[in-house]
């Protein structure tokens, strides 16, 4: 164990220095998406892709412009406290979007009236997609969100595994990498439409895709 230790340290040490390959938290995942900002205060941010070749992380594409939530980073994020989540998360293994798949390799669904995403914290279903019959109230309350109404956000989306496994009540819903709309967000991350449209079909299952949010300082080692 000691000589294997030895030996990831040796192989890490040799890599060049970049954020990714810097990462006080490796993903076991050979695909990267770094969104960093210069405080916990700001809105703004700055997203790139990575991709492990070997034991290091390589620059894709980037940087995109991005934007936070209107409350900014926080590692303790609670629902509805306008906080985009700090950490490191795996991308969900289906895609959503106002419009038709724009080529991803994951499963996608196509939202239509009456698909939900339940943000409400005493449901038995939160944060998770619900589909609800078209025109009728949804079960359940809270700031759900019917994801057909927002076509300019949700083109096409990512959805971020944040609180998902497990799923612990008031701790935060509906964290998507999606479009951007003019300003910052509820929480989500959003970078403009093309290049999401480019990273989205980056994107590979087989991946396992992960995502780190944080300050540079906080995300490096």
């Amino acid at each position: 164990m000691l000589l294997a230790a030895l030996f990831a340290t040796a192989v890490t040490a040799a890599c060049p220095s970049n954020l990714a390959n810097d990462l006080r938290v490796q993903p076991r995942a050979t695909q990267l998406i770094t969104v960093t900002a210069a405080s916990i205060r700001t809105t703004r941010a700055t997203l790139r892709t990575w991709r492990r070749v070997g034991a290091c992380w390589r620059p894709v594409a980037g940087p995109y412009p991005a934007r936070l939530g209107h409350a900014g980073l926080s590692a303790n994020r609670r629902e509805g406290d306008g906080t985009t989540p700090a950490g490191t998360f795996r991308i969900h293994d289906t895609m959503y979007g106002n419009e038709p798949n724009p080529g991803v390799s994951f499963r996608y669904r196509r939202v239509r009236c009456g698909d939900w995403w339940d943000e409400d914290p005493s449901s038995p279903t939160y944060n998770t997609f619900r589909r609800v019959r078209c025109g009728t109230r949804p079960p359940f309350a809270g700031n759900s969100e019917g994801m057909w109404q927002s076509p300019r956000a949700y083109p096409y989306l990512a959805v971020v595994e944040f609180n998902m496994r497990p799923v612990v009540p008031g701790r935060g819903s509906g964290i998507f990498l999606h479009a951007q709309t003019g300003g910052p967000t509820n929480g989500c991350i959003s970078i403009a439409k093309p290049p999401l449209r480019s990273v989205l079909r980056w994107l590979r299952p087989g991946a396992a895709p992960h995502i780190a949010i944080g300050t540079p300082r906080s995300l490096r080692r």
